[in-house]
């Protein structure tokens, strides 16, 4: 990872000052506590303003500022990595004890360094000391920040899944709208209702089915809610409604062929997520030399991701027609979604196979 990656990923500015603001206003309490002491309780203390603030509060702000810091980014490194709750607590418990040794560490070598105390006058024992002495302090000080720090993450992560929803919406829209468009292209109802008409008096059960099917399509598309993920199930429940008019409209030119791991079905995908896949297969498959298509929908396990493979054997695609379907509304769409919901972890890709096309999708498991 490059320094400017890290800085990117780790390093917050917003929560930095938030730390700073919150430990100069600590100081500032402090101070005033110690001016009404040094006014009206322990007279007797000599030490000057200067070397109050300067030797001291300024010091322990620099110290402490850089070592929060540090856990800043520590913290969020753990957030990341997705440790228990009890391991992260301990290693803060042990942090906040750590921060009291570091201060005095660094307070013992600036004053031998400055010439305040001499390197032979220097104790151990009273450094412990010290130490221990304000350990709770430190302790309800570092827990403080801690909670900033946490607080800040969460409604930072709050703001992000608001801002993911509202994209997820946006794009789940622009599906739907995507799809309806197309399928209310003039040749796809002209097609398929010309079918029906020809069916009514030759076969009026299939004709009735028909409607049936562009009906439930219909319906799923405008009224399946805002779901931004639905089981596998669904999604080829949804999926046979499209097929069903394909293979009415193609007849003996198109076949399907299904290969689902049955297991998987309770698995959440993408809503819409298969049937823009299908429409590019049977709009690029179909050729001058290849007027029987043949595609192959998959849906297995690897690993642990969920595999979606749709394959047709039609011609192989050339780099222009590659260029040109990833600026398709419906390809760019199912990419944009997929890296909305899984973000790296996902993989999109269409190539040429085995005297065909195949179009791969793989998502990580969910259940939620």
């Amino acid at each position: 990872m490059s320094l400017s990656t890290f800085k990117n990923k780790y390093i917050d500015g917003k929560l930095i000052l938030l730390l700073a603001a919150f430990y100069t206003l600590f100081n500032f309490v402090y101070l005033g506590k110690l001016a009404y002491m040094r006014a009206f309780v322990y007279k007797e203390i000599v030490e000057s303003w200067h070397d109050i603030i300067v030797h001291n509060l300024l010091m322990d702000w620099f110290i402490v500022m850089v070592y929060m810091t540090l856990i800043a980014i520590s913290t969020k490194r753990l957030l990341d990595k997705n440790y228990s709750w009890i391991k992260i607590f301990l290693l803060h418990t042990l942090f906040s004890i750590l921060i009291g040794f570091v201060i005095r560490f660094f307070f013992d070598l600036y004053g031998i360094i400055l010439g305040r105390m001499s390197f032979a006058d220097y104790s151990l024992k009273a450094s412990i000391d010290r130490m221990i002495f304000v350990i709770d302090l430190n302790f309800l000080i570092y827990f403080a920040m801690i909670f900033i720090i946490y607080t800040y993450y969460y409604l930072k992560q709050v703001k992000e899944t608001q801002k993911q929803k509202a994209l997820l919406e946006s794009q789940l829209t622009n599906t739907r709208m995507k799809m309806l468009s197309s399928q209310l292209q003039p040749h796809f109802l002209f097609n398929t209702l010309n079918s029906i008409s020809v069916l009514v008096e030759m076969d009026a059960k299939k004709a009735q089915d028909t409607i049936a099917d562009l009906s439930d399509l219909l319906r799923e598309i405008l009224y399946s809610g805002d779901n931004y993920k639905v089981t596998l199930k669904k999604e080829l429940r949804m999926l046979e409604y499209y097929l069903n008019i394909l293979m009415l409209r193609f007849s003996d030119h198109l076949t399907i062929v299904k290969k689902i791991d049955e297991k998987l079905l309770d698995h959440l995908v993408p809503s819409l997520l298969l049937q823009p896949i299908i429409e590019n297969s049977v709009r690029h498959g179909y050729s001058y030399h290849n007027t029987h298509l043949k595609i192959v929908i998959k849906v297995f396990k690897e690993k642990n991701y969920l595999v979606l493979s749709v394959y047709n054997n039609g011609k192989a695609l050339t780099k222009k027609q590659e260029a040109l379907l990833d600026k398709g509304i419906g390809i760019s769409n199912t990419r944009d979604r997929l890296k909305t919901l899984y973000g790296k972890k996902a993989t999109f890709k269409i190539q040429n196979k085995n005297s065909g096309v195949e179009t791969l999708i793989r998502i990580p498991f969910s259940k939620t």
